[in-house]
C-alpha cells in the first residue's frame, strides 16, 4: 500500500486541524455575505497586527488569483512585469496574468531562482518609447521555485531600484512563512519593512484549505480592488469560511509553527538524501523543498510508491516538499525507499 503522506507538494497536505476546527465555529447560523461579516473584520484586524496598522486586505480563493489581481491593481496594459523565467507566473498560470492584465511578462534569468538589481536593470529600458512596453513591477517569489530564499538585503535592494524609478515591488509569497521563519523574521519584517508594496500571501501551502490574501502596504493602491476582485470573479459569497481560515492561521503562531515544521523536515531529508549514494541535492535547502538529481532511471521507480514531480527531466532533477504534517518517520522511510527500494 502506497504511504498516506508524499513529497510531491505542500498543496497536497490535509487542513490543520486548528484551521477546520475554526471553519466548524462559525459553521452555524446566519451571516451577512461578500465579507459583510465579523469573521471577516477580525481576520483583517489580524493582518493589521501582523504587519502593521492601513494595510488594506482581500481575500481570494486561490495564489493565481492573488497574483494575477495584485498586478491587475498595479498595471495599465502597456506596461511590463519584470519576473524570474522560473517564476511562478511566468511558467504555470496558463498566462492568466498577461490575459487578465494585458501586460507582458518579461522572464529574466535567476541564480537559484532569484532576481538581482543587476539583471533587473538590463530589462529596463525603452522608457518613454511609445513603441515598448513600460516596465512598471518587479514581482519576485519568496520562498523562490527553487525553494530558495531572498535575504532582506536583496528585497530592499530590489525595493529601491524599482521605487526609485516609480515602479512597484510585488511579492508572491505563497510560501512567504517558510521564508520568513527561516530567517527568524516576522511577517513584517519579511514584507513591509522591506519595500513590498503588495503581497500575494499564501494559506494553502501552510495549512489552509484554499483561501489566500492580497495585502497592499500602501492602501492608495487599493482604491479600486473591490470592483478588481469582483470582476476577477474572487469575490466569495459565503466570506466568512475563507476569513476564519486565515484568522486562525495568524493565531497563537500557527503560521510560525506550521512553517517552523516543514522547513525542519526539509533539513532532515536533506541530511538523509546526503547520504545515498547517487543522490546528489543541486540547490540550497532553505526552507521546506528539496531539489535532488538522482539517476534518471530510478525516477519512474520511486514514483510507483511515491508521488512527486520532475523539476528537470533534462537533468533528472526532482523536486521533494515537506509540509506542517511531514512526519520524522514520513522523511525516513521516503530516504530509506529511495536508497534501496530503487
Amino acid at each position: 500500500m502506497k504511504p498516506s503522506r508524499s513529497f510531491a507538494s505542500d498543496n497536497n497536505a490535509v487542513v490543520h486541524p486548528e484551521v477546520m476546527e475554526a471553519i466548524a465555529r462559525v459553521n452555524q447560523g446566519h451571516a451577512v455575505g461578500y465579507g459583510d461579516d465579523p469573521q471577516t473584520d477580525s481576520a483583517v484586524r489580524k493582518f493589521r497586527e501582523h504587519f502593521g496598522e492601513r494595510v488594506e486586505v482581500f481575500f481570494v480563493f486561490n495564489g493565481t488569483a492573488a497574483n494575477c489581481l495584485s498586478l491587475q491593481a498595479l498595471t495599465q496594459p502597456y506596461h511590463a512585469v519584470l519576473c524570474s523565467e522560473i517564476s511562478h507566473i511566468y511558467t504555470d498560470e496558463c498566462g492568466a496574468p498577461e490575459r487578465l492584465t494585458g501586460c507582458k511578462l518579461l522572464p529574466l534569468a535567476a541564480a537559484v531562482g532569484k532576481l538581482t538589481v543587476e539583471t533587473v536593470s538590463h530589462a529596463y529600458h525603452g522608457i518613454g518609447d511609445q513603441h515598448h512596453v513600460q516596465p512598471k513591477v518587479i514581482s519576485i517569489t519568496q520562498t523562490t521555485e527553487m525553494g530558495t530564499i531572498y535575504r532582506t538585503a536583496e528585497v530592499e535592494a530590489l525595493s529601491r531600484f524599482a521605487h526609485d524609478r516609480d515602479m512597484f515591488l510585488h511579492m508572491d509569497g505563497a510560501r512567504i512563512s517558510n521564508a520568513a521563519v527561516a530567517q527568524g523574521l516576522t511577517l513584517r519584517q519579511a514584507t513591509r519593512d522591506l519595500g513590498v508594496d503588495v503581497l500575494s500571501f499564501g494559506g494553502t501551502k501552510n495549512g489552509v484549505m484554499g483561501a489566500e490574501a492580497v495585502v497592499f502596504f500602501r492602501p492608495q493602491l487599493a482604491r479600486n480592488f473591490l470592483f478588481t476582485r469582483k470582476q476577477g470573479m474572487q469575490l466569495a459569497s459565503k466570506m466568512r469560511y475563507l476569513s476564519v481560515q486565515m484568522e486562525a492561521l495568524l493565531t497563537d503562531d500557527l503560521w510560525r509553527r506550521n512553517a517552523e515544521h516543514a522547513n525542519r523536515m526539509a533539513k532532515l531529508l536533506e541530511q538523509e538524501i546526503k547520504k545515498i549514494k547517487n543522490a546528489k541535492i543541486v540547490y540550497p535547502v532553505e526552507a521546506n523543498g528539496v531539489f535532488a538529481k538522482i539517476p534518471r532511471d530510478a525516477v519512474a521507480k520511486i514514483q510507483e510508491r511515491y508521488f512527486f514531480y520532475v523539476w528537470n527531466e533534462e537533468e533528472s532533477v526532482v523536486r521533494w516538499m515537506c509540509s506542517f504534517d511531514t512526519t520524522e518517520e514520513d522523511v525516513r522511510q521516503f530516504a530509506a525507499f529511495v536508497r534501496d527500494g530503487r
